[in-house]
């Protein structure tokens, strides 16, 4: 009897010991790593950053050279020097999933903070994914901020305007009511103006466009493309493109060339001009959008 008792004894605390994960029992073998790497695969391995937690973009601008103004004091130079940041090898992806990702994604690598606060928002997969009229309004706000630190000034003061205002040229910029545009937005707050002579577009203006197959894009203007009389049947730009972040040529649908799709009605640059230049705007004057709340 007594034998029995310490039988079962025995045999109850094996049985807790086993029971409680002490044991030696084989380990399941791993799953496979997965080829194509999820959303929740980037959240866990962040994109490459340096010891700051400086993104390739962040690290270019750290030691870029100062830029050299040119004769009017635009904002070009300092775009151009932002644009030259931007990794061009596909590592910066596109993405455009606009109306279900407006509430964690505003097209743009990083975020975007202006007055203390995000006034736009990189996708959390931390890709640096981007779609095209984030990727300008990112290097619209990023060059602006590089002027003003090069001159001494706040980087957070564009014309004395507001988070709520930056807010609000960030959707005229998205085109998110009738007539918005880049162009409008530069225009409306006093940032400067609109280029009517397509002869004087240049190197760093920002410009919108529409295709005669219903589609668009937003860009950064790098040069015109000319046919051998010098006419103008296209142009080289930078912008966030399916390929990925990286400069491309369209042509116009008049310039006989395959492929040639963008209408001149709708081609619609513009400059950010000089600090001292600066236009006094009125809000009450401003289109208000409320697309999404920020």
């Amino acid at each position: 009897m007594r034998f029995l008792s310490y039988l079962l004894m025995t045999l109850l605390i094996l049985g807790i010991f086993l029971t409680s994960g002490c044991g030696t029992t084989p380990k399941e073998t791993p799953s496979p790593v997965p080829s194509v790497k999820t959303n929740a695969d980037f959240r866990a391995e962040r994109y490459p950053v340096d010891g700051r937690a400086f993104t390739p973009v962040d690290k270019y601008l750290a030691s870029a050279p100062q830029v050299k103004d040119d004769e009017e004091g635009s904002l070009n130079p300092y775009v151009l020097k932002v644009i030259e940041a931007y990794p061009k090898d596909g590592s910066y992806p596109y993405r455009c999933i606009k109306e279900p990702e407006y509430d964690l994604y505003n097209g743009v690598t990083q975020d975007l903070i202006y007055k203390g606060r995000v006034v736009a928002k990189a996708h959390p997969n931390n890709t640096r994914c981007s779609y095209c009229c984030g990727l300008t309004f990112e290097i619209l706000v990023r060059a602006m901020q590089e002027r003003n630190i090069q001159k001494g000034l706040d980087p957070d003061d564009f014309n004395g305007m507001s988070f709520f205002d930056l807010f609000n040229l960030l959707q005229l910029w998205y085109i998110e009511g009738e007539g918005d545009s880049p162009q409008l937005g530069i225009e409306c707050y006093g940032l400067g103006k609109k280029i009517e002579n397509l002869e004087e577009a240049k190197a760093g203006d920002f410009l919108d466009y529409s295709r005669n197959n219903s589609s668009g894009h937003s860009v950064i203007f790098i040069e015109w493309v000319k046919d051998e009389s010098g006419k103008i049947t296209g142009f080289k730009y930078f912008s966030s493109n399916s390929r990925g972040v990286g400069y491309l040529t369209e042509y116009f649908e008049d310039s006989g060339k395959e492929g040639g799709k963008v209408l001149k009605k709708w081609f619609r640059p513009a400059r950010v001009g000089s600090i001292e230049n600066y236009k006094p705007f009125d809000r009450t004057q401003i289109p208000v959008r409320r697309a999404y709340a920020p």
